[in-house]
C-alpha cells in the first residue's frame, strides 16, 4: 500500500472513531470535527460529545457558550475598564457587533451617494419590522468627518435573509464592488484617520490584508480628484500570497496608478531604493500603518471563537513578532514622519508593552504623539502604565526576576512595564488610546501614533557604501544589509581580495540589472526565491518612448504633450501586447530600482485594451472605464457631451441605435470616425433634481450604434444616482417590474461584447461577495494589472482567512492571530 493511500485510510479511520465519540484519543469530551473544502461532507458543522451525541450547529456554528472565566479574571486584576463599568462592559460583548459601512470620501460623488442612502434606503427602514423587533434606523459616527460613516444594528444575516430588506442588502453589495462603499467595523476606521496623510505622502501599510485601512489611505492621497497623479503612493504588503490578491481586488476598486502591493513578512520587509536626481537613495516612509496581527479578543462580538479560545498564551507568544514588526517600522520611518501603531486586541502584553519597549530602545529617537484633541467624539480610554504579567495556568509574575528560568522562553523582559518612574514618565504611555465596546457600542481596539525625531539608535551610523569602482551607471550602492537586520554598523573595511571578488560579482548583478533597466523590464525575483511564494507573477514591462505601438493611440486621441507615456506598461515581455496599464512616476521609479528585491504582486491600472475591430479605424487599443478618470485630464479628442437622458439609454440599453439620442449627441457622432470614444456628462445647476455629480464612460461608436463599456454594478451605481429603480426581486412571484425595468436588467445580465475576461469574474467576485457579508469588500481578485483566471480556484480559501482575521504572519504559534 502506498504512502497516500495509507493516509487516506488513517484519515478515514480517525473520523469514524470520531463519529462514534471516542475523539482522538484524548480521553473524550467535546471534539469538533474540522474538514477541509469539500471534504469531510456533514461533518463539518457538526460536533461530538463523550457520549457520541451529535448536536447541531445553528447557521454552521457551534453554539457557543459566552463565558471565559480567565479573560474576566485577567482583565478585572489589570483595571483596563473603569470602576462600576464592568458588567456594561461584558454585556456589550456579548451583543451582536452592529454592521457599519464607510462611503468614500474622495469621490465626487460622495455627497450623491449619502443623499440617496438617508433620503430613500434609511427612510425605506423606518417602519420594518424583522421578527417581530423594529429595525433601528442606521446612525452616524459622531466622530468620522462628513458623516461618511455609518452603523446599524442590522446584522449580515437579517440583511441577506429578510425580504423587506433586500433591496437595501443588494444597494450595498453593489455599491461596494463599485468601490463607493466599504463595509468596514468602525474602530478599524482609525488608523487611517490618525495617520493625517496627505497627497504627497510616500505610505507604508506593513501587514494590509484584507485591505479596508489601505483603502482609506488611497482614498486619502486622492483628495483632490482634479490631480489624476498625486506625488505620494501606498505600498501595501502582507505575508501571505492568497490574502494579497484580496487586497489587490480591495485596491483596485479605488483605480489608483499610486498603490503597489507586494508580498514579504513584515518583520523583515527589505529597504527600497529610489533614484533621485541620479543617484541611489534609501526610501524612507512618511507615513506607516503598523496594523500587526493579535490575539483578537477585542473582537469577540463577532468572532465567537475567541470566546472558547482566549488564552494569555496567545499574546505571550505573538509579543515577540509584534515588537520585530514596529521596530522594522520606525527603522524605515523618515524623520519628522508618523507611524501608527494599531491591534484590535484589549491586552497590554500586544499593546502598551510593545510600544513601552520601542521607546526605551529608541533613546529618546521616538515619541508618543498626543491626540487627544483628534477625532472629537470619539470615547476613548488613556493608555495604562501599570500591568502584570499571567501565564494560561493563572500564575501571575509582576517583575522579570520572578520569573523561574524554566518559564522563560515563554515570558520575556519586554512585556514587563518600566520601573524607572522618570522613564516611565517621560514615555507619555497615557497618549495610547483603548477604546472599550460598551462606550460607543463598538468592538475593541489599541491605537498609539508614534513621531520619529531623529534615526534609531543603531542606525545612526549611515550604511557603509561599497568602494567607488567603475560602474556602467556610475551610481554607488547602499549596503542595507545592516539596517535590514536592526543591528548597530560595525563592520571593518574589506580586504583587497574580497574587494576583488565582491567587484566581479557587483559587476556581473550591475549589468543584468541595468540591461533589464534599459528594456524597462522589472522581473520576478530570482527563480530560487520563487518557491517561498504562491502563484508566479509576470514581469512589468514599460514601455519603451520610441515603441511604435503608441503613437497610433497618441494620434487617435490627441494626448496632452504632457501625458506621461515612460509610465505606460505592459505584462507580456514577449508576443503581442494587450492590455496596458499605468502607474504614477514615483512607483515606476520604485518598481525600476527594486525588481530583484521586491516580490510585486500588483500595480497599476488599465487604460486600454486591445481590440482588433480598432485597427481599421486607426486605433487598435480602446478605453478601459478603470482608468477613464486618469486618462480623461489628457485627452483632447473623442469625447462626447451627452445629457442626462442620452446616459440612461447608454447604461440601460444593449447597443441602442443612434436615433434614440439627443439630436445634439447625434450631431456631434455624425463627423466621427468609429472606434473608442469618451462620453462625458456634466451636471446642469439649473436642475437641481438631476443628478449633480460628473460622469465619465467608455463607449464605442459604431456605424449605426452607440455602446458603454461600463462594469455591471458601476452601470446600477450611476443609474440609481440618476434615480432608476434597478431592484429586482429574487422571487419571481414577487417580480412585478415595468419595461424599463426589464430593459434595464436585460442590459445588466448580457456578458459585454467586447470586454475582458476580467470583466466576467467580476460577476463571479460579486456573487460570492453577495454570500461573504461585512468584509465582502475584502475579497477575491479582479485584477487591475494581471489576469486572473488561473488564481480564481484559490479565492475560496483565501476569503475565509480575511473573514476570520487569521493572519499568517506568525506560523510558529499555535494560536489563531487576528487581523482586522
Amino acid at each position: 500500500m502506498g504512502r497516500r493511500a495509507r493516509d487516506r485510510r488513517r484519515q478515514q479511520q480517525q473520523w469514524q472513531r470520531q463519529e462514534r465519540g471516542g475523539g482522538n484519543g484524548d480521553g473524550g469530551g467535546e471534539q469538533s470535527v474540522r474538514a477541509g473544502p469539500g471534504r469531510g461532507g456533514e461533518r463539518q458543522g457538526r460536533r461530538a460529545d463523550g457520549g457520541g451525541v451529535f448536536q447541531g450547529w445553528a447557521g454552521g456554528y457551534p453554539e457557543i457558550v459566552k463565558e471565559n472565566e480567565l479573560f474576566e479574571r485577567y482583565y478585572r486584576e489589570l483595571g483596563i475598564v473603569p470602576a462600576g463599568e464592568w458588567g456594561a462592559f461584558m454585556a456589550a460583548l456579548r451583543e451582536p457587533l452592529p454592521a457599519t459601512l464607510r462611503i468614500t470620501g474622495y469621490r465626487s460623488h460622495a455627497k450623491e451617494i449619502l443623499h440617496c442612502l438617508k433620503e430613500k434606503y434609511f427612510k425605506e427602514l423606518q417602519d420594518v419590522e424583522v421578527d417581530g423587533q423594529k429595525v433601528e434606523m442606521p446612525q452616524s459616527l459622531s466622530w468620522y468627518p462628513e458623516e461618511l460613516a455609518w452603523h446599524t444594528n442590522l446584522s449580515r444575516k437579517i440583511l441577506r435573509k429578510s425580504p423587506q430588506l433586500e433591496k437595501f442588502h443588494q444597494f450595498l453589495v453593489s455599491e461596494t464592488e463599485c468601490g463607493n462603499i466599504s463595509r468596514q467595523e468602525a474602530v478599524s476606521m482609525i488608523p487611517p484617520l490618525l495617520l493625517n496623510v496627505n497627497p504627497h505622502h510616500k505610505i507604508l501599510d506593513m501587514c494590509a490584508a484584507p485591505g479596508s485601512k489601505t483603502a482609506q489611505l488611497i482614498e486619502m492621497l486622492h483628495a483632490d480628484m482634479n490631480v489624476p497623479f498625486p506625488n505620494g503612493f501606498v505600498i501595501a504588503n502582507d505575508v501571505d500570497n492568497k490574502r494579497c490578491y484580496l487586497l489587490v481586488h480591495q485596491a483596485k476598486r479605488l483605480n489608483s496608478p499610486c498603490i503597489m502591493v507586494v508580498n514579504h513578512d513584515a518583520s523583515s520587509i527589505p529597504n527600497l531604493q529610489i533614484d533621485v536626481d541620479g543617484r541611489k537613495e534609501v526610501l524612507f516612509y512618511d507615513r506607516i500603518l503598523c496594523d500587526v496581527p493579535c490575539s483578537g479578543d477585542g473582537t469577540m462580538r463577532k468572532n465567537i471563537d475567541v470566546w472558547k479560545k482566549w488564552t494569555t498564551q496567545n499574546s505571550l507568544q505573538l509579543h515577540g513578532l509584534q515588537l520585530r514588526i514596529a521596530t522594522r517600522g520606525v527603522e524605515q520611518l523618515a524623520e519628522g514622519g508618523r507611524m501608527v501603531y494599531s491591534t484590535c486586541s484589549l491586552n497590554p502584553i500586544e499593546n502598551e508593552a510593545v510600544i513601552a519597549s520601542l521607546l526605551e530602545k529608541s533613546q529618546g529617537a521616538l515619541e508618543l504623539a498626543d491626540v487627544s484633541s483628534e477625532l472629537p467624539g470619539l470615547k476613548r480610554m488613556p493608555g495604562i502604565t501599570k500591568w502584570k504579567v499571567m501565564l494560561k495556568d493563572g500564575q501571575w509574575f509582576e517583575e522579570w526576576k520572578d520569573v523561574p528560568s524554566t518559564r522563560q522562553t515563554q515570558i520575556r523582559p519586554t512585556m514587563f512595564p518600566v520601573k524607572d518612574e522618570e522613564k516611565l514618565k517621560a514615555m507619555n504611555l497615557e497618549r495610547c488610546l483603548r477604546i472599550l465596546p460598551h462606550h460607543q457600542n463598538t468592538g475593541g481596539f489599541f491605537v498609539a501614533v508614534l513621531i520619529k525625531k531623529s534615526p534609531m539608535p543603531w542606525n545612526k551610523r549611515q550604511p557603509k557604501v561599497h568602494q567607488k569602482l567603475p560602474q556602467r551607471t556610475g551610481d554607488t550602492e547602499v549596503t542595507a544589509a545592516n539596517s535590514d537586520n536592526g543591528s548597530e554598523s560595525t563592520t571593518e573595511e574589506p580586504t583587497l581580495a574580497e574587494n576583488e571578488e565582491s567587484r566581479k560579482m557587483e559587476e556581473l548583478q550591475n549589468s543584468d540589472t541595468e540591461q533589464s533597466k534599459k528594456e524597462g523590464v522589472c522581473g520576478p525575483p530570482p527563480s530560487k526565491k520563487m518557491k517561498l511564494f504562491g502563484f508566479k507573477e509576470d514581469p512589468f514591462v514599460f514601455l519603451p518612448e520610441d515603441d511604435p505601438l503608441f503613437l497610433p493611440i497618441q494620434k487617435f486621441y490627441a494626448l496632452d504633450p504632457s501625458f506621461p507615456k515612460i509610465n505606460l506598461l505592459t505584462r507580456t515581455q514577449e508576443g503581442k501586447k494587450r492590455q496596458l496599464y499605468m502607474v504614477s512616476k514615483e512607483l515606476r521609479n520604485v518598481l525600476l530600482n527594486n525588481s530583484e528585491k521586491m516580490k510585486v504582486i500588483n500595480t497599476g491600472i488599465k487604460v486600454w485594451s486591445r481590440n482588433s475591430d480598432g485597427e481599421q479605424f486607426g486605433c487598435a487599443f480602446r478605453l478601459a472605464q478603470e482608468g477613464i478618470y486618469t486618462l480623461y485630464p489628457f485627452i483632447h479628442a473623442r469625447i462626447i457631451n451627452v445629457c442626462i437622458e442620452d446616459v440612461k439609454i447608454l447604461l440601460t440599453q444593449e447597443n441602442p441605435f443612434l436615433s434614440k439620442f439627443s439630436s445634439e449627441t447625434q450631431k456631434k457622432v455624425k463627423d466621427m470616425a468609429m472606434g473608442s470614444i469618451v462620453l462625458k456628462y456634466d451636471p446642469d445647476p439649473e436642475k437641481p433634481d438631476d443628478l449633480q455629480c460628473p460622469i465619465v464612460l467608455c463607449g464605442w461608436q459604431g456605424k449605426t450604434s452607440l455602446r458603454a463599456f461600463v462594469p455591471k454594478n458601476e452601470r446600477l451605481h450611476y443609474l440609481r444616482m440618476m434615480g432608476v429603480e434597478v431592484f429586482k426581486a429574487k422571487r419571481k412571484e414577487e417580480e412585478s417590474e415595468s419595461k424599463t425595468e426589464e430593459e434595464v436588467q436585460h442590459r445588466l445580465a448580457q456578458t459585454e461584447e467586447g470586454m475582458d475576461v476580467e470583466d466576467k469574474e467580476h460577476d463571479l467576485v460579486t456573487k460570492m461577495e453577495a454570500e461573504i457579508g461585512e468584509e465582502s469588500s475584502h475579497s477575491p481578485v479582479e485584477s487591475s494589472a494581471m489576469e486572473v483566471e488561473n488564481k480564481i480556484e484559490d479565492l475560496d480559501q483565501s476569503i475565509k482567512n480575511a473573514n476570520s482575521h487569521v493572519s499568517q504572519e506568525s506560523k510558529d504559534t499555535d494560536t489563531s492571530n487576528v487581523k482586522d
